[in-house]
C-alpha cells in the first residue's frame, strides 16, 4: 500500500457494519436494480420512461456507494478498543462527561464519522466535541463553543 495513503480509524464493529453494507449492495441491491432497468427497457421508449430513469439514478447511487465503501474499507485502520489508554481520551475511548451548567452526565464513545450515532452514544472524532475531548484526562474541563452559546463539561471518567 502507498505509504502516503490516508488511514481511516474505525472500530471493529464499524468495519463490520461497512463490510456488511458493501456485501448487501453487491449481492442484493445491484442485481435488483439491474433487473429493474431491464424491465423498464422492455416498456419501450426510454426518453419518457420514469421507471427507467429512476432505476438508472438508483444504479448510479449504488455504484457510487460501492466505490466509497471500497475505499473506506481498503484504507481502514481497525482500532482495538480493548487496548486503549485509560489515562487520556483517544479514538475509540468511552468517556463520561458532566455538563457543568446542568450537572447532567452523559456517556459517549469516540468513533469515526461513519459510525457516529448520537442516540447510541457514539460521537464522531471529527465533531467539535470529539475534537475537544482528544487528549483530555479525567478531571479536565472541556469548553465547547456551540451555536447556542458556550458549553462546559468536565471529563469525569474514561471507561
Amino acid at each position: 500500500m502507498n505509504q502516503g495513503a490516508e488511514r481511516i480509524p474505525i472500530t471493529r464493529q464499524g468495519y463490520e457494519a461497512l463490510r456488511k453494507e458493501l456485501e448487501r449492495l453487491k449481492s442484493v441491491e445491484r442485481p435488483r436494480i439491474i433487473s429493474a432497468i431491464e424491465q423498464a427497457r422492455a416498456h419501450g421508449d426510454l426518453s419518457e420512461n420514469a421507471e427507467y430513469h429512476a432505476a438508472k439514478e438508483r444504479q448510479a447511487y449504488i455504484e457510487s456507494r460501492l466505490n466509497e465503501l471500497g475505499y473506506k474499507l481498503a484504507h481502514a485502520e481497525i482500532v482495538d478498543t480493548d487496548s486503549l489508554p485509560k489515562d487520556h481520551v483517544a479514538f475509540g475511548s468511552t468517556v463520561v462527561l458532566e455538563n457543568l451548567d446542568t450537572g447532567e452526565t452523559v456517556e459517549y464513545q469516540l468513533v469515526g464519522p461513519d459510525e457516529s450515532d448520537i442516540a447510541k452514544g457514539r460521537i464522531s472524532i471529527s465533531s467539535p466535541l470529539g475534537k475537544a475531548m482528544l487528549g483530555k484526562r479525567p478531571g479536565d474541563e472541556i469548553v465547547l463553543k456551540a451555536p447556542g452559546g458556550k458549553r462546559e463539561y468536565e471529563l469525569v471518567d474514561i471507561c
